[in-house]
Parts: C-alpha cells; sequence; structure tokens
C-alpha cells in the first residue's frame, strides 16, 4: 500500500469514528450532535445536488436539507461501523433522483439533438424545436456550459449519478461501489458507458462551433474499456 493511500484510508477511519461516536450520542438523545454531521458534511451534500440541478444553488440546498432530514429520521437504521459518508451520500443521490423525476415529468419543453449552424461571423446558439435555450450575443463560455447542461440532461439517472460521483466530486471506485451499493466492476462499467454517452450527447454543440474531428471522436476510446474486459469484479458488465 503506497504512503498516500495509507494516509487516505487512516484519514477515513479517523472520520468514520467522529462520525459513529456523533451516531451514537444522537441516538442517545443528544440531538445537537446531529448538528456536527451536517457541518460536517452539508458542502459534500450540495457539491453532489448541484449536478442535478444545473448549478441552481438553492435548489441543491433544498435537496441537501430534505436529505439531512431522511437521514435523521432514519438514523436508528445505519448500520454500525458503515461508513456515514457513503450512506449520506445515498441519500443525497435519492433525494436528486426523486427531484430529477419530478423535473422531467413537469417539463414541458423537449429539445431535439440539433443546433442552428451559423456563419463564423455570427454568435453560436442552441437552437430546441420550440426556443433558443441561450438568448443572442451569449459569452463562448456562457454557451459552453449551456452545452454541457445539455448533455448531462440527456443521460439516464444511473450514468448521471455515475458522472458526478466521479469526476465532479471525484470519488474513488471504492467510495462510489460503496455509495451505490453494487461491485467495483460495475463502477468501472457503467462509468465508461456515462462517458461515452456523455461526449456523444455534445457532438451536436460541437459541430456548430466548426469542430468537427472532435465531433467525429466524441465517445470514442472512453475511460476504462480494457482494465473493465479483465476485472474479475466485474461478472455483470452494467451499462
Amino acid at each position: 500500500m503506497t504512503t498516500r493511500r495509507r494516509k487516505r484510508v487512516q484519514s477515513n477511519d479517523d472520520q468514520n469514528e467522529h462520525d459513529h461516536k456523533a451516531i451514537e450520542r444522537c441516538l442517545a438523545g443528544d440531538q445537537s450532535a446531529f448538528q456536527e454531521l451536517i457541518e460536517r458534511y452539508q458542502k459534500r451534500g450540495i457539491s453532489i445536488a448541484l449536478g442535478y440541478v444545473n448549478r441552481n444553488f438553492s435548489d441543491a440546498q433544498d435537496m441537501v436539507q430534505e436529505a439531512f432530514l431522511r437521514a435523521y429520521k432514519g438514523l436508528d437504521r445505519f448500520i454500525p461501523g458503515s461508513s456515514f459518508s457513503a450512506w449520506f451520500s445515498r441519500i443525497v443521490v435519492n433525494v436528486c433522483i426523486d427531484h430529477y423525476r419530478k423535473q422531467k415529468k413537469r417539463s414541458s419543453v423537449e429539445y431535439d439533438d440539433s443546433y442552428k449552424r451559423r456563419d463564423v461571423s455570427d454568435e453560436h446558439s442552441f437552437v430546441g424545436n420550440t426556443r433558443d435555450l441561450e438568448p443572442h450575443h451569449r459569452s463562448e463560455q456562457a454557451e459552453l456550459r449551456q452545452a454541457l447542461e445539455v448533455a448531462m440532461n440527456k443521460l439516464s439517472e444511473k450514468h448521471r449519478t455515475i458522472i458526478i460521483l466521479r469526476e465532479i466530486e471525484n470519488r474513488s471506485y471504492e467510495e462510489i461501489a460503496d455509495i451505490l451499493e453494487c461491485s467495483i466492476g460495475t463502477v468501472m462499467s457503467r462509468l465508461h458507458h456515462a462517458r461515452k454517452n456523455y461526449q456523444e450527447a455534445l457532438r451536436p454543440y460541437l459541430k456548430s462551433i466548426g469542430e468537427f474531428e472532435l465531433a467525429a471522436l466524441a465517445g470514442e476510446g472512453v475511460g476504462t474499456k480494457r482494465s473493465i474486459k479483465n476485472d474479475p469484479q466485474n461478472p455483470d458488465m452494467e451499462n
């Protein structure tokens, strides 16, 4: 085990010990102990939630508040010795997915896969089948951000989740497997397909700005395919 890996494991062990003590105090009637967990994991929860609400901080706060409420009510079902971080992250993900499903049902606007190709002297804009996604004369940075959001919104729930946990949260495969309650092989397989679908969803944007070579490569040569194939922990090759 490398020094960095050893330090990380030790840090996680120390964190788990602090969490377990706070949980024991809370279950014994000390409600203030739960505040320690809120202060410890609020930022992490919001970071996850932001990936589901297109960076809407207010909505992310609301979802994390709901997640803490669920965690508090279900604290007696927490398994001693397990990771509170993973358990709480799982609750946040479930709250976000619930929110995401409701938003999709309420949405009355569907976006097609095409973007208007303009002259090089004009500004680029995303065009859906009912209206522009961005006002005219937005900066390229805002345009790219919108393209990334559109691509993220096209992912399935499980692919969106794996991208958020790995690419935004920078969680390890082990942590993600713990949060999602699946094998490391499944995490690797799902991440491979999520990255591929995410890149393919960006292809119309790349074409709209004239990046035809990148558009042609989008979704090719992604990530972990070889390691998935040779991974003995991956019996299901889930996509």
